[in-house]
């Protein structure tokens, strides 16, 4: 049978982080890749569980890390552990990334927004259209049975003069008079100048 492992009680012996820091300040490579060691789990950890996304957490790591390098002048033993220091950077890190990622969402989300959203000149043109064609429908209840059927035939379905006369068993020479006529009355009930 196993015996227990007492936990927190004795602390398992580690490298001397701010021992190796100083020299981390002075450029030592050795000495970061011993710091890198003993904080990249915790780190990836901490950031993973904050963007549960492995290979953001991988790239937001290693930008922590590489901070670490650049900054660790700015370490200060008196504030607390370079564990915890590493951890905050890594902690403000993941939040600008959050943030970040926030903001974009929120950005493609607008724009796809904006883009299904007509323009005003399309909405003005729809409003236009359809008050034309309630105008139009106005103005041809007021022509005659005759000059509407003439009319529509010919406009609405693209018939000739003989083809509408031959529709409506007309004589071609009155069904040209009636369809001037009321090319005429719609002219004038639609307001357009000739």
């Amino acid at each position: 049978m196993k015996e227990p492992v007492p936990v927190g009680s004795t602390p398992c012996p580690g490298p001397d982080l701010p021992e190796l820091m100083v020299q981390v300040v002075q450029g030592d490579e050795e000495a970061f890749s011993a710091v890198y060691d003993a904080v990249a789990a915790p780190v990836f950890g901490l950031v993973f569980r904050m963007l549960r996304d492995h290979a953001q957490s991988e790239e937001v790591a290693q930008e922590v890390l590489i901070e670490l390098w650049r900054t660790a002048a700015h370490y200060r033993p008196e504030k607390g552990t370079v564990l915890n220091w590493v951890l905050t950077l890594a902690h403000q890190r993941t939040v600008d990334r959050i943030r970040s990622v926030e903001a974009a969402t929120s950005r493609e989300r607008r724009a796809a927004l904006l883009e299904r959203m007509p323009e005003y000149d399309e909405v003005s043109e729809q409003v236009e259209g359809h008050f034309e064609r309630e105008q139009l429908r106005r103005c041809l209840r007021s022509l005659s049975k005759i000059q509407r059927q003439s009319v529509m035939l010919a406009y609405y379905q693209g018939l000739t003069y003989k083809e509408v006369a031959a529709a409506l068993s007309a004589p071609l020479g009155t069904i040209k008079t009636r369809m001037r006529d009321g090319l005429i009355r719609l002219r004038d009930c639609l307001g357009v100048r000739a």
